[in-house]
């Protein structure tokens, strides 16, 4: 049976990605922040189809990070699809206890740390993918690479779009690196989705979250996408991002420094 992880789906599109992997007889691997979370999504998510396992770890502290990869690998070994789909959104500027700026280190570097601890184990079957929901907001977005914890300029918005930002040229990056040879990787823009994100943050609207899974499964579920590795998707078809995504220099960057500030748990 094909294995996926998503993260963040204890509700919202999160959620409705898992449930339209199991409605394809998949088994998939639902996280929540924690067990419970979890479990009670795995409850909802029961049906004739698929599996539905529990999984779990706060992604603001990244030894849970850590210990939600070896979670998984203990369940699957060989890992069809990570879907990167937990999100955050901070009103005001916070740190992580590890010292990463709250939505950067959830959205951007703890999805980073569990997309690199599960590397192998996407690598033992024929064609695993990882899927970086990002937003169609990176587009607008900038994101300084000598000062990733925004300690100069700060502002809600402006730290969501950079890890959006960063999102989708992790994707493009990885699709260029010899060491993810195997793997194809995707970043999209889901939809204005009427999740709790939206509305606490941007009041009421937004399309169904079952309609904001839509591209998310499209990337996961498409057959000969290779020719598309590393791209970003809107609407369920390839779309233009922003040029740094584009840029090999600024994607190595990010990615080099990405690395020296999680190193120590990699291994």
């Amino acid at each position: 049976m094909t294995t996926a992880l998503v993260t963040g789906a204890s509700d919202g599109i999160g959620l409705e990605t898992a449930r339209g992997l199991l409605k394809r007889g998949w088994r998939v691997l639902v996280h929540g922040r924690d067990q419970a979370r979890a479990g009670v999504a795995v409850k909802a998510l029961k049906g004739p189809q698929g599996e539905a396992v529990p999984v779990w770890g706060d992604l603001a502290e990244m030894d849970q990070v850590w210990a939600l990869g070896n979670q998984v690998k203990r369940l699957a070994p060989a890992l069809d699809l990570l879907i990167n789909n937990a999100g955050v959104f901070e009103k005001e500027r916070r740190l992580t206890k590890d010292g990463f700026e709250r939505t950067l280190g959830i959205n951007h570097f703890a999805h980073w740390v569990l997309a690199q601890r599960l590397r192998t184990s996407l690598q033992a079957v024929p064609a695993g993918r990882v899927v970086w929901v990002s937003s169609q907001v990176h587009v607008g977005a900038d994101l300084p690479l000598d000062d990733l914890d925004l300690a100069r300029h700060w502002s809600g918005y402006g730290s969501y779009g950079a890890s959006k930002l960063a999102n989708a040229a992790t994707a493009a990056e990885q699709a260029r690196r010899p060491e993810w040879k195997g793997v194809l990787a995707f970043s999209l823009h889901p939809g204005v989705v009427a999740t709790k994100l939206l509305h606490q943050n941007f009041g009421a609207g937004g399309i169904a979250t079952e309609d904001g899974a839509k591209t998310s499964l499209y990337c996961a579920l498409q057959a000969r996408m290779e020719k598309f590795n590393g791209g970003y998707f809107k609407d369920s078809a390839p779309a233009q991002p922003h040029p740094k995504v584009l840029d090999p220099a600024f994607g190595q960057k990010l990615w080099d420094l990405t690395q020296s500030r999680v190193e120590k748990w990699l291994s």
